[in-house]
């Protein structure tokens, strides 16, 4: 299923370069460590707002003026009541704290490393912030929890019908959303993470994807396809059940991911912008034997 709403994520592609044009931001080659630091802080700083005000835009809300701020509530409560326009509960902050803690970072993942490639040339904080988040825009990468979801929605909650559901996917040749990892080949720690926060939370949903979790590590077709490697269900899969636990659309899914990795982006770009080199992998030809024409052979000779 297509994302509901792209132009959130379309729209803070272009806000981050906008918002380093307006505060006049230099590459990071021609700025000493304390400057690369401030613009960092002043991009991260100003996503959730960003993110705010561009869902307001495509959901129509744009008419109606923002909610006053919580006071005495921090970032996550404020971008929670900014979504949902209701006050959280502890639960639902505490919730969502931890799902933004465990995604921050995650290694040299396609959008980290774009981020790099982009900080080792000398651009501008913005564009390595922009850069990854092209490169996380991509439904393999990021936009797994909504899909899950998806899936949930498809299956109902009788285990007979979940493991009906994935022999059909697996016989069609379909990725089973939210579980395996090419890095995680057993469980994913931050997976079990948010499976005990959705637990603690409860609900319908929950209570349907321990079962889909259960059925889909016994079914024998899924371990056929994938000979030799279990596939666990990873930090998307109850991700998934959290984000919508506490009130946030699936269409804000991945951009709240974002407003959580933007900060380990950032201090990827910082690290790699103290490092003169620029990153440059080598390639290998492997097409067809270059063959020696006629007109080059007379040529030579």
């Amino acid at each position: 299923m297509a994302p509901r709403h792209p132009d959130v994520l379309h729209g803070v592609k272009a806000a981050l370069p906008l918002i380093a044009a307006e505060r006049g931001m230099l590459p990071v080659y021609d700025l000493d460590a304390a400057a690369r630091h401030a613009d960092a802080l002043v991009l991260t700083a100003s996503l959730p707002h960003v993110l705010v005000g561009l869902w307001r835009a495509v959901s129509g809300g744009a008419s109606r003026p923002p909610r006053a701020p919580l006071a005495g509530r921090g970032i996550v409560a404020n971008y929670l009541h900014q979504l949902t326009g209701r006050v959280p509960t502890p639960d639902e902050e505490r919730a969502l704290t931890a799902y933004l803690v465990s995604v921050v970072d995650h290694g040299l993942n396609g959008s980290t490393f774009t981020a790099r490639v982009i900080a080792s040339t000398g651009a501008d904080v913005a564009s390595g912030l922009a850069g990854a988040l092209g490169s996380l825009s991509g439904p393999l990468h990021g936009g797994a929890p909504s899909r899950v979801l998806d899936a949930l929605d498809a299956v109902g909650p009788e285990p007979e019908a979940i493991a009906t559901w994935i022999r059909g996917e697996v016989a069609a040749g379909r990725r089973l959303m939210g579980f395996g990892h090419t890095v995680h080949r057993t469980s994913d720690p931050r997976s079990e993470l948010l499976k005990s926060i959705a637990q603690q939370l409860d609900g319908d949903r929950t209570a349907v994807a321990l079962r889909f979790e259960a059925e889909s590590e016994a079914e024998q077709a899924l371990a056929a396809a994938k000979p030799g490697r279990l596939l666990h269900a990873n930090v998307e899969f109850y991700a998934a059940v959290v984000l919508e636990r506490v009130g946030i659309l699936r269409e804000m899914f991945t951009p709240t991911f974002v407003l959580a990795r933007t900060i380990g982006w950032a201090a990827h770009v910082l690290e790699q912008a103290s490092d003169p080199k620029i990153i440059r992998p080598a390639a290998r030809y492997v097409g067809p034997p270059l063959a020696t024409t006629a007109s080059s052979a007379t040529m030579e000779a």
